[in-house]
C-alpha cells in the first residue's frame, strides 16, 4: 500500500535476476531508469515539421551501500564467464510499483547487462557506496 498520495522511493521493489540466478542487492539507496530513443525527423516539402521517437532500450543505475559481497560477486562471476570463453548471458530485472490507489504496478526489464561504475570508496568509518549500472533490451507492464 502507497504511503501517500504521491509516488516516494520507498514505494517501489526491485529484483535482480543475474545469469546465475537472483542477485539479492542488500542495501539499495537509490534506483533510476531511463528511456533511450533515437530521434527522427521530417521536413516536408509544405514546411510541416514531423517527428519520431523509436525505441531504442532502457538504462539506469542502482545506488547501493555495500553490505556484503553480493555485488562484486555477480560482476566478478559475470567478467570470469567472459574470461573463460562463454557467452555472459543478459540478465533480467522485476520492478515493483506501489500505486496510490492501493494495486501494484509491475515491469519487467529484458535483455539486461550490467557494469559496476563503482565498487566503491574505503576509508575509515565511511560507509562504501557503490553504483551498478545497466542497459535493457526493453521495458514492459506485466
Amino acid at each position: 500500500m502507497a504511503l501517500t498520495n504521491f509516488s516516494v522511493g520507498r514505494d517501489t521493489q526491485l529484483i535482480v535476476l543475474g545469469p546465475a540466478g537472483r542477485v539479492d542487492l542488500s542495501y539499495v539507496t537509490g534506483f533510476e531508469a531511463r528511456q533511450l530513443t533515437y530521434a527522427v525527423r521530417v521536413d516536408r516539402l509544405d514546411g510541416t515539421q514531423m517527428g519520431a521517437e523509436l525505441p531504442k532500450g532502457w538504462e539506469g543505475a542502482f545506488e547501493i551501500e555495500r553490505g556484503d559481497s553480493a555485488v562484486d560477486d555477480f560482476i566478478a562471476a559475470s567478467e570470469q564467464q567472459f574470461y573463460n570463453g562463454s557467452t555472459v548471458p543478459a540478465g533480467t530485472m522485476y520492478q515493483y510499483v506501489s500505486e496510490t490507489d492501493g494495486s501494484t504496478s509491475t515491469y519487467l526489464y529484458d535483455g539486461v547487462t550490467f557494469k559496476l561504475t563503482s565498487a566503491g570508496q574505503w576509508k575509515g568509518d565511511s560507509g562504501v557506496k557503490q553504483k551498478l549500472e545497466f542497459f535493457a533490451t526493453r521495458r514492459m507492464r506485466i
